[in-house]
């Protein structure tokens, strides 16, 4: 998906669905920014004029909107922008974004929900689903309504993947040794799903071990997270792509209920399900090669390449302009003080905090005791295959020994997906944790979250 305002630009035919002619029966704050998508005639001065004559920065979500929109030069809303807000910077629709974020104190006219929710419905009429009036407004929505924003696709125009064939490891003669897969073990069944396969879909709906499961793959901030998607009393959630981002985060949906739903937290931001209590819990997820994830987990299946879409699923064909790139495709405010926007970092948001580890600690191979909220934890990671896996280890310290970890008394204690195991049987756990860029683990937990230093 590469951005490109140009093919962003609503259709004559999109326009025309407008109810024009009720343009009496609403208020000229929404005339006026619908006025502003068509880019030229009379109409579109007049809304100008408008604007800058009301001097309201209260219009500048509309404009940001019409910037992405509408078919007039980009200078021309900014340079109305600047007028009505005295913000001075910004020039892009992108710069303009990010400065949205950044002033959350700027309440858009009522009028608001209204536009975009026209503007959107002209690019796919399914996203009425999301975008219930009631749902919207900044009492009922969890996110602000201004910051959801199109992905340039429609509802499932990411397919996702439900009950998807699996082959045994030896006949997955498609899989480079290098290519990355995400690993998952419940309760011994082991499943390999490979980055290559699941950049084009973002999402899997699965039962692994009995356990039914969605991971949810945000290719744009570089994060696969695995939610439980068992309810009590009713079937399991199935989630789907929405279209929509939220700080060049994926916004899912569940099918049942059609409640919008943040992939990095795990919450219901938008929908019926929002106040109700309802949070997805994290099952432990690796990246690895599928060479060492094969070796780890002999008995492991995989994706078949057959998964009923026509895709390039070949090595490095998904995003490759994008995860070469330094830049978002999308824009988020970012603090790269500490590290760049597309660094990697490994995440845990357990024990009621969160704590991230830059992947490059973990260069050659290493074995890291640390703590986080007072529970004792061991990482064995190693940044050149993307993989970390994190145990709670209680009073012991570890180091590498071989394919396991010794303890202080010399103990070596093998390594799985579920635990790490004592020759004597004792277990400590596996935690749940996951890659992600910079940006997206700062954007959502930078407040909170402790970040390890080395």
């Amino acid at each position: 998906m590469k951005f490109s305002r140009r093919n962003m630009i609503l259709s004559t035919a999109a326009l025309a669905a407008a109810p024009r002619a009720g343009f009496a029966q609403v208020s000229p704050e929404f005339w006026a920014q619908f006025s502003l998508l068509s880019g030229q005639g009379e109409d579109f001065v007049a809304a100008l004029g408008y604007i800058l004559d009301r001097n309201s920065p209260d219009m500048a979500a509309g404009l940001i909107l019409a910037m992405r929109f509408g078919a007039a030069p980009e200078e021309v809303y900014s340079g109305l922008l600047r007028k009505i807000t005295g913000a001075q910077e910004p020039r892009s629709w992108f710069d303009w974004v990010v400065w949205q974020e950044q002033h959350p104190e700027i309440v858009p006219h009522e009028s608001y929900l209204e536009i975009t929710r026209m503007v959107h419905l002209g690019v796919d009429e399914r996203f009425d689903r999301f975008l219930k009036p009631e749902y919207l407004t900044r009492d009922a929505a969890r996110i602000r309504a201004e910051e959801i924003m199109w992905g340039g696709v429609r509802m499932d125009g990411i397919p996702s993947l439900d009950n998807p064939k699996l082959i045994a490891a030896g006949d997955a003669d498609y899989l480079a040794s290098d290519d990355l897969v995400f690993g998952v073990s419940i309760n011994g069944d082991a499943r390999a799903y490979p980055l290559r396969i699941m950049g084009w879909h973002e999402m899997f709906n699965d039962v692994i071990g009995g356990v039914p499961v969605a991971l949810a793959y945000c290719t744009l901030c570089g994060s696969g997270i695995l939610f439980d998607t068992a309810r009590e009393g009713a079937d399991p959630f199935i989630f789907g792509s929405s279209g929509f981002l939220y700080r060049s985060n994926k916004l899912m949906f569940d099918r049942q209920t059609h409640t919008l739903w943040n992939q990095f937290t795990g919450k219901p931001v938008v929908g019926p399900l929002v106040g109700q209590g309802v949070e997805l819990t994290r099952r432990p997820v690796v990246i690895d090669t599928w060479a060492n994830w094969r070796a780890a987990n002999p008995e492991t299946r995989v994706l078949d390449l057959q998964t009923g879409f026509l895709r390039n699923y070949d090595s490095g064909a998904v995003y490759q302009e994008y995860f070469a790139s330094p830049n978002l495709m999308f824009p988020a405010a970012v603090d790269q003080t500490a590290h760049l926007q597309k660094d990697y970092i490994f995440g845990i948001t357990e024990f009621g905090v969160a704590k991230g580890w830059p992947l490059n600690v973990f260069e050659g191979g290493r074995v890291l005791n640390d703590a986080m909220n007072g529970r004792n934890l061991v990482l064995i990671g190693d940044t050149a295959s993307r993989s970390v896996r994190a145990y709670e280890r209680g009073g012991l310290e570890f180091t590498q020994s071989g394919a396991g970890v010794s303890d202080g008394d010399g103990n070596v204690w093998n390594v799985s997906e579920a635990a790490l195991t004592a020759p004597d049987g004792r277990s400590l756990p596996r935690v749940a944790g996951h890659i992600a860029y910079w940006f997206a683990w700062d954007g959502y937990n930078g407040d909170v979250a402790e970040l390890y230093q080395d």
